[in-house]
Parts: structure tokens; C-alpha cells; sequence
């Protein structure tokens, strides 16, 4: 259905009138290189463009207080002395004589987001707006925020289409506390932020900010803080985050919508952020909320001052709602000392309303090495910044998609497997040479008949990897389905692919002559034990709960396979896999982010009918169904976990979640 971009040219009419050093980053410019940057990628141009319109003092009224509005509304007619004045009285606020217009475009814009995509007019979207919002309350402007369009549009969302599970997520790099303040005993809004905190001497200088705030009344559990004590956080720590802390607790909310409050100033370079996060960061935290809501994702704009950066994250963001292939994140996967100490912290406060953060409780382990932050430098500038960021900005590729996203090679006809829209029927094929050459190698475990699979089954996967063809599906008998897989890790290596994670359900063998050379990492999901062969190989059991099985993708399969960094992922449904269509298309939806969405999913022909529409719609980038109700792990299935990360965690330092107490 598209993506929507929601701007308007006017809400670049405000600006400093007078000399304020706080307040002078807020600027026109951060509307303007954010869409040049959308421009010049030509992103803009996919996008379904609205032209903001002002909501109206009604709609501004689900949030503000009328007297309020009246204030603001005031400040058309005041001039500079006045303004300035009046601006006085707030926190770290700049009033001008357009403020009430601005402003009722920004909330405006936020709105008809939410219709858009809830009218189903697009599929999500991106709300490009000034001034920003999740600081304001009900009767006060503060940092540099009027109108809180994030909570307007939640309100909006609940009282025009009665929805009852809002999920906002703050990733800007300050609290949004008016967020907080509008819902902080309503259940029906789950609200994320993480911040910038350094235990309270950083603004906005709260103690509702820390992680021990969740909430009040029929509202506890439904604030979750992760206070930020040190700056220099980067993709490691934020996946962590998301991973341990947000992911669990919105997949057990089962939010209808998400709404995103897209803060860029905690990217690398902002000077009020001085975190590490590198702009492709953003594109992979986009992605893993897709998975939620049915893809019903709204993100509105707010903070981000340096320019390159800003605009390099929207950019970013916009091509993975799009549907664009995930970039490859830069730099090592361990999260530091001082994020993992923040997430127990919240972990802990939260624990006593989420089931599915007392499961990640119960499996944590010992205590991870501490790891020093390298900071972006003294002093705060933009200029020091920008050293650390132009190396990094100058090595992401916005990549153009493949000509074909999915294609499926199946003995069974097409129009039987119900493929959705989209999907290629392939049938082309190796040479039938190169086809008996790779069977002489597994001869065995190979009959005449599969040969011709084969053939085809190689093609999809240098199509793959020759980028043109993004992912794809492919069936084989089930005797032929370890060889098959045994096959095509060695093709891999053969393509000289750095490497290759292999996630492989049921009775499928590991191949007796599999390196250990940490270019294949091998994870059986079978069985009733968990076992460990090395650091690259090992096995786990499939849940039966669904706590167990998001607790299996989010607690070991996406932490290992962010921490690989792998250039394919296989996964292989064998004989016995057990896998539900639901199961199936999560694990494959979420595997799509850490590759880029290069996967080759093989499937024994006994299940290919019951997958094959769910396991394309995921590959093809929809949002995978449901699990179904949240039921709570069982003990064996978290003491499994256990033992595999107290043996793992050493090596793959994304799966910690534990911190010294303090």
C-alpha cells in the first residue's frame, strides 16, 4: 500500500529572533536537509506526499488545555519584545509570529498519518515536522515543543477509530516527558523512551525520568524508562535495547499501532546526543517494529541538529518503510557496560508486570566484561562531531532493491502454494553439469529425481548472491533436505561469502565435515536438549509456549545473528520441523533484518503447502501473523536458554543481559 510523507513548506517559517544559544539549533534547515536527502536518493518520489493541513483547536483540544491554546494562538499578534518574553517563561522555548501556525501543521500532520494508515490510504509512513512535540504538556511549551503531536495523534487514534493498544517509541535522545505526563495511568499506551540521563544531570533534569518511573494507577507498567547514563551509546547498545528490553514487552502488549517519536539527535554527530548510533542503526530499529501491529508504524519527527546526520537517518528510515534491504550495520556487536547496567534497570523495575521480561530475568546469567566507551570527543561541537561521522556516512550505500524481492522454486505448481502478489515462480537452473558435480559430493543422499530441485535450488542462490533476486523459497524431497542445505553452504563458500548462518528445524544433521573456521554459524533448533559442539555450532530445542518461542528469536537467534553479522542466512525446514505458519514467518521476517533480507529458506515438500504463502509474505516484507495469545515459558524451555547463553554470552556478547549489581 506505500508509505506516506506528510510535510509542508511552512513549517519552516519559525526561527530564533534573538540571540539564545539553547534554543538556535531548532532551525528551518533541519526540515530542509532532511528532504534534500530524501530528494536527492529519490525517495521522496516513492512516497505517497500529503501537503500537512492545521489540525483543528478541537482536535489540539484531546491533548491541550483550551487556555493554552489560547496562548499560543496569542502569540500571532505579539512582536519581538513580547514574544521574547513570553518565551521567558518556559523551558528552553522560542516563541515566533508564525509558532500557532507551525505548530497546528505539525499536529495536523501527525494526524492525517494516522488516518492514512489507518483508513489503510498506506501501509506507514513518516510525519516530516517542526516544531517537535514530546516534551509539551498539557498547558506548557517546553524544549522546544508546542503542540505534543505524538500524544495527539494517540489520542486521535483511540477515540476516532477506538483503538485500545497504542506502543509509542521514543528513540529521541532527550525524555519525552509530556508523553509521559498525557498517559501515565492509561493502559491502553504503552510508552518507550529511551534518553539520555546521566543520572539526572542531564536535561530535562527528572527523576520521573529514571527507570523506576512506570507509570501510576491502572498506568503501572506502561511507562518504561531506559535511562541512558553515559553518552556514547552505538548500534550495539540500541539493539540490546530493543532486543531485551522493547521487543519483548510489544510483542506481549500487541500493540494495533505503532507510533515512533524519530528523535535524530541520538544519532552520531548531534551535539546534544554525542551518541555513536550510525544512521543505518535507524533503518534496523525500523525494521524490527515492523513486525508489530501489522506494519502500522507512524513516525513522527522530533529532534536532530546535526544536519548530515538527520538527514542520512531519515533517509534511512523512509527506505525501510519502503521496503528497502536492511544496510549492513557497522562496527562489533558487544554493548557496553554502562547500556547493560541501564537495561537491568529497567528490566527489573518493569518485571512485575511483564511476564516476558521475567522469563529474560530468569535466564539471565553471570556478569559481562566491562567495555570503555570511545566518545566522539571533548567537547560537544558539531565540528568535533562531524570528524567521527564522515568516515562512517561516507561508507553507507542507499542500495537500489533487486529486480525480482522473492522467488519461490517448487515441484508443486504455483497457483497451489496461494503465492501472494509479487512472488516469482522460478524455473530457471544451473547448467546440469555443474548440478551432478555438487550431487557426486553427497552422492548418497541424492536421488536421480532431485537433481533437477537442485539445479534450481543452486540458480535461486546465486541470484542471491549476484544480487538479483533479494530472497527466495525453494522445496526439496525430505530425504534430500540435509544434503540440500550441506550443498549450499559449501556453494557459499565456494562464492566466497565471508559468512553464512545456517538455521536449521528438525532432524537435520549438522554436516559431519562442517569447518569451525567461524565462517558458518550453525544453529539446530530440534528436539528435546540443548547442546553445544563449539562456539559456531550448536543446538536448541523449538518451544512449545509462544514466551519460549519469542524468547528463543529475540533472546538467542537475533543477538547471534546480529552478532555474526552474516553476508546469507539458510534456514532449513526438515522432517519433523514442527513449525507453525506463524512461527515460520516471524522467524523469517525477523532474519531479514541482520542479512539484508538475503535468505534462502528450503522447505521438505511434506509442509510447503501450509507455508509457502506465509514464508513469501514474510520474505516479501509483510508483517507476519500472529502468535496468538501470550502464554508464559515453561521452566524447561528457560532453562534450555540458560545453558546456552552461559556458555555463549563469552563469545557473542549481544546475548547479555545481565550486569553487576551495583
Amino acid at each position: 500500500m506505500g508509505t506516506a510523507l506528510v510535510y509542508h513548506e511552512d513549517m519552516t517559517a519559525t526561527r530564533l529572533l534573538w540571540d539564545d544559544p539553547e534554543c538556535e539549533i531548532e532551525c528551518p534547515e533541519r526540515l530542509t536537509a532532511a528532504l534534500d536527502g530524501l530528494r536527492q536518493r529519490g525517495l521522496e518520489e516513492r512516497c505517497l506526499c500529503l501537503s500537512a493541513c492545521e489540525a483543528s483547536e478541537e482536535e489540539l483540544g484531546l491533548v491541550h488545555s483550551p487556555e493554552y491554546i489560547a496562548l499560543v494562538q496569542k502569540t500571532q499578534t505579539l512582536d519581538k519584545e513580547e514574544l521574547h518574553a513570553l518565551s521567558k517563561q518556559y523551558n528552553a522555548v522560542y516563541f515566533h509570529p508564525d509558532t500557532f501556525h507551525c505548530a497546528r501543521l505539525a499536529a495536523g500532520a501527525a494526524l492525517q498519518l494516522v488516518d492514512a494508515v489507518l483508513t489503510g490510504a498506506v501501509h506507514n509512513g513518516l510525519a516530516l515536522v517542526r516544531p517537535p512535540g514530546h516534551h509539551s504538556q498539557r498547558a506548557a511549551a517546553n524544549g522546544f515543543c508546542v503542540f505534543n503531536n505524538v500524544a495527539l495523534a494517540a489520542k486521535h487514534a483511540k477515540q476516532k477509530y477506538g483503538l485500545q493498544r497504542i506502543l509509542i517509541v521514543d528513540w529521541d535522545v532527550h525524555h519525552g516527558q509530556g508523553i509521559q505526563y498525557i498517559f501515565n495511568d492509561d493502559p491502553s499506551v504503552l510508552y518507550f523512551s529511551w534518553h539520555r540521563y546521566e543520572h539526572g544531570s542531564f536535561w530535562p533534569f527528572l527523576p520521573e525520568s529514571d527507570a523506576d518511573a512506570v507509570g501510576q494507577g491502572q498506568g503501572q507498567g506502561f511507562t518504561v524508562n531506559l535511562p541512558w547514563n553515559q553518552v556514547g551509546m552505538g548500534n550495539a547498545d540500541y539493539l540490546a535495547a530493543f532486543l531485551h528490553v522493547l521487543l519483548p514487552l510489544a510483542f506481549e502488549f500487541d500493540p494495533e499501532l505503532v507510533l515512533v517519536s524519530a528523535g535524530f539527535d541520538s544519532a552520531i554527530g548531534d551535539p546534544e546526543g554525542q551518541m555513536q548510533a550510525t544512521p543505518e542503526c535507524f533503518a534496523h530499529l525500523t525494521q524490527l517494529l515492523q513486525v508489530l501491529a501489522g506494519g502500522r508504524i507512524c513516525a513522527v519527527l522530533e529532534g536532530g541538529y546535526h544536519l548530515e546526520s538527520l538527514a542520512q537517518s531519515v533517509c534511512m528510515m523512509v527506505q525501510t518503510l519502503l521496503g528497502d534491504p536492511t544496510p549492513p550495520l557497522l562496527g562489533l556487536m558487544v554493548p557496553c557496560q554502562s547500556a547493560l547496567e541501564s537495561i537491568q534497570s529497567v528490566q527489573t523495575a518493569q518485571t512485575p508486570y511483564w511476564t516476558s521480561l521475567q522469563q529474560i530475568l530468569s535466564s539471565s546469567t553471570h556478569s559481562p566484561e566491562e567495555r570503555s566507551l570511545r566518545l566522539l570527543g571533548e567537547s560537544p561541537t558539531c565540528a568535533v562531531a562531524e570528524d567521527s561521522l564522515s568516515p562512517l556516512l561516507d561508507q553507507l550505500c542507499l542500495r537500489p532493491a533487486p529486480p525480482i524481492c522473492t522467488a519461490v522454486a517448487s515441484t508443486v505448481p504455483g497457483a497451489a502454494l496461494c503465492l501472494p502478489p509479487g512472488v516469482l515462480h522460478q524455473e530457471g537452473s544451473v547448467l546440469r553439469e555443474e548440478t551432478e558435480a555438487w550431487a557426486r559430493l553427497h552422492k548418497s543422499r541424492f536421488q536421480d529425481e532431485d537433481l533437477a530441485t537442485l539445479g534450481k535450488i543452486l540458480c535461486l542462490l546465486d541470484g542471491i548472491m549476484d544480487g538479483q533476486i533479494r530472497n527466495a523459497i525453494a522445496t526439496t524431497t525430505a530425504l534430500a533436505t540435509a544434503a540440500t542445505l550441506d550443498v549450499l553452504i559449501q556453494r557459499c563458500l565456494a562464492r566466497r561469502a565471508q559468512r553464512v548462518l545456517c538455521v536449521a528445524l528438525g532432524q537435520l544433521d549438522r554436516p559431519l565435515d562442517l569447518a569451525d573456521d567461524g565462517r558458518i554459524l550453525w544453529l539446530n533448533i530440534r528436539g528435546k536438549d540443548a547442546a553445544i559442539q563449539s562456539m559456531f555450532h550448536f543446538s536448541t530445542p523449538l518451544p512449545q509456549t509462544t514466551g519460549g518461542f519469542l524468547s528463543l528469536i529475540l533472546g538467542l537467534v537475533l543477538p547471534l545473528a546480529y552478532g555474526f553479522q552474516p553476508d546469507m542466512v539458510l534456514m532449513a525446514l526438515g522432517p519433523a520441523h514442527g513449525l507453525q505458519n506463524a512461527q515460520a514467518a516471524l522467524l523469517a521476517a525477523m532474519l531479514r533484518s541482520p542479512v539484508g533480507g538475503r535468505i534462502l529458506a528450503v522447505v521438505e515438500e511434506e509442509s510447503i503447502r501450509l507455508l509457502a504463502r506465509s514464508l513469501a509474505q514474510a520474505l516479501h516484507g509483510e508483517t507476519p501473523p500472529s502468535l496468538g495469545p501470550f502464554s508464559k515459558a515453561t521452566p524447561e524451555e528457560i532453562q534450555a536458554l540458560m545453558f546456552l547463553k552461559a556458555r555463549l554470552e563469552a563469545r557473542w556478547k549481544l546475548l547479555q543481559v545481565a550486569a553487576p549489581p551495583p
